[in-house]
């Protein structure tokens, strides 16, 4: 987002940018950090923005995950998050980083809370957008989101007390393994994990990264350091879409074998693969679950390229939406290059990237995790965001590419502590 350098004072325009945000279409919450509750005392949650058809609690607790999981560190209060004063709606919250382990503080909405309201997206049919506006210093983990990464891998901790399998739904993070400090976007469709890894893997993510912060910036440089991160899925076309200043640009991964993240779609895909064309001395994994096996569209190629030839044998490279297929044929009985021999995955497409799945659907609060702000639940305890949040938006449905450009537009140039409404 290109922003001013010196912050302008909040007043009509703060209403006009909350304005543009709240009119979106399938808006369920929003949160500008500026909004408060009414009750009297020092914390003064923070409040949603909502449409009028939405009455859940959406207030913002804050709590230490460590504490509540492991009976290790302190409790964490609203003191723990500094607020700047001033950001694209007038307010943020400092994440800042933590030392040692034991003190995670987060953002959240209780599971009772948020229970089969508008915010709890999930199950058949239901897509779903966020946009958040954020200052970064570090970090390539959790934004926000409902992901609950569970906290059952004992081997990675093996001092929890409250163990609690994957409750995973869709969350924003900074790019983790697929590319750190990018914008990217999580969405599970069974909570747990995928691609017979121990982690979730569908994941889109931009090829640009978030610009970063120096730890003790000036207030002129937070200022121009603001970003629109974002993400949508659409459920009918089974893509998710990572989004920065809200433009969704390409992602192709190659050297999938050895990609730290993409290599287990790869690897569904190969499976999928053996099963549809068995390769001498290569059988299919019996033991790989059917569910997990990674199968774009690849019907028609969308180009093809001719990489070799000779007496025997002919290679193609085809490429298709989602992917790029390295194609060997061989002759036929009329001499012809129409023997499929082997097809080999060469590129995966990781923004947007093919989800044929309907988000995880907990049918109880049990099932279910809460919605977290700056961190999430999970057994490796480390690091969540760090940086500056100013705003926080979460829409059920999918949005256009004209949509989120609008929505990175209405948080430019910061704005100085917004008027209470």
């Amino acid at each position: 987002v290109t922003a001013v350098a010196q912050a302008k004072p909040a007043g009509k325009e703060y209403l006009q940018r909350v304005k543009q945000v709240m009119r979106t279409k399938g808006i369920v919450a929003f949160w500008d950090f500026v909004r408060r509750e009414d009750a009297a005392g020092p914390t003064r949650r923070f409040q949603a923005h909502q449409p009028p058809n939405e009455t859940a609690d959406l207030r913002l607790d804050v709590g230490n995950y460590v504490l509540d999981y492991w009976n290790e560190g302190r409790a964490a209060t609203y003191d723990d998050l500094p607020l700047l004063g001033r950001g694209p709606f007038g307010q943020a919250v400092r994440f800042p980083a933590q030392k040692g382990n034991d003190f995670r503080p987060m953002l959240f909405v209780p599971r009772a809370r948020l229970h089969d309201s508008g915010l709890d997206v999930k199950g058949p049919g239901q897509s779903v957008s966020m946009v958040v506006w954020l200052a970064r210093e570090s970090s390539n983990h959790a934004i926000a989101g409902i992901w609950h990464e569970g906290t059952d891998l004992h081997a990675l901790s093996p001092s929890v007390r409250r163990v609690e399998k994957g409750m995973r739904q869709y969350c924003l993070f900074m790019g983790l393994a697929a590319n750190a400090g990018a914008s990217a976007a999580h969405i599970s469709e069974n909570g747990g994990p995928s691609f017979s890894d121990k982690y979730a893997r569908n994941l889109s993510t931009t090829p640009d990264r978030i610009p970063n912060l120096p730890a003790h910036a000036s207030p002129d440089e937070i200022d121009r350091a603001w970003s629109a991160v974002g993400f949508t899925f659409d459920n009918e076309k089974n893509q998710i879409t990572s989004y920065l200043n809200g433009i969704a640009r390409d992602f192709w991964v190659e050297q999938l074998d050895t990609h730290p993240f993409f290599q287990w779609p790869a690897k569904g895909w190969l499976q999928a693969e053996l099963r549809r064309h068995p390769r001498p001395g290569q059988p299919a994994d019996a033991t790989y679950p059917t569910d997990q096996l990674y199968s774009p569209p690849e019907d028609r190629p969308r180009q093809r390229e001719l990489i070799s030839q000779d007496s025997n044998t002919r290679v193609e490279l085809h490429q298709f939406k989602f992917t790029r297929v390295r194609v060997t044929y061989g002759k036929d009985d009329q001499g012809r290059f129409r023997k499929l021999l082997r097809r080999d995955l060469m590129a995966l497409r990781a923004n947007p990237f093919w989800f044929p799945h309907d988000i995880y659907r907990p049918h109880s609060q049990v099932e279910g995790g809460p919605f977290t702000i700056g961190e999430v639940i999970h057994t490796s305890r480390s690091q969540g965001f760090v940086g500056y949040l100013g705003g926080v938006a979460v829409f059920q449905q999918a949005l256009t590419p004209a949509e989120m450009k609008r929505l990175a537009r209405a948080g430019e140039g910061a704005l100085l502590v917004a008027p209470k409404d």
